[in-house]
């Protein structure tokens, strides 16, 4: 039977250092890959979608090789991937699990849609109040317009 088990399991090799991003909605994968700017990353990268899911029936997942995300690549994944999780690898063991959620303020990664916005007509970064985490609303500070998650452009 656990021969059986084992050849219906999905067989993705390990990573000695990096980090997993998991449990990615897979209409997101490739926004979020391409947030990344994967395309430009040397190191070894898996990228699968549709995979089967307990918790939401089915996800993507993206494990790259000694790469470690900052604070901003992981607030540009909560724009497009709300409650995604980051599986920080070393010597392949997971060291530290996290879910990825926004932070209150998002400065300088989100243009304002507004064309009047002084942020469109000034050279000054774009801040940015989050007041919805879940729905991923936010407003700007300067022309108070709020802006959807269909509707954020990251700059």
């Amino acid at each position: 039977m656990s021969a059986l088990k084992n050849n219906k399991e999905l067989q993705v090799a390990a990573i000695e250092n990096g980090t997993v991003i998991d449990h990615i909605p897979p209409t997101e994968l490739f926004k979020v890959a391409t947030l990344l700017e994967l395309d430009k990353v040397e190191a070894t990268i898996t990228i699968a979608n549709n995979l089967p899911s307990r918790k939401c029936g089915r996800k993507g997942m993206i494990k790259i090789s000694d790469k470690f995300f900052n604070d901003d690549e992981i607030s540009r994944i909560a724009l497009v991937a709300p409650n995604v999780i980051l599986n920080i690898i070393r010597n392949y063991e997971v060291v530290e699990k996290k879910r990825v959620s926004l932070p209150d303020e998002l400065i300088g990664l989100v243009k304002c849609n507004n064309p009047k916005c002084i942020t469109n007509n000034e050279p000054m970064p774009t801040r940015f109040e989050v007041i919805d985490k879940e729905a991923c609303v936010i407003k700007c500070h300067y022309c108070e317009r709020k802006i959807n998650k269909d509707d954020i452009i990251i700059k």
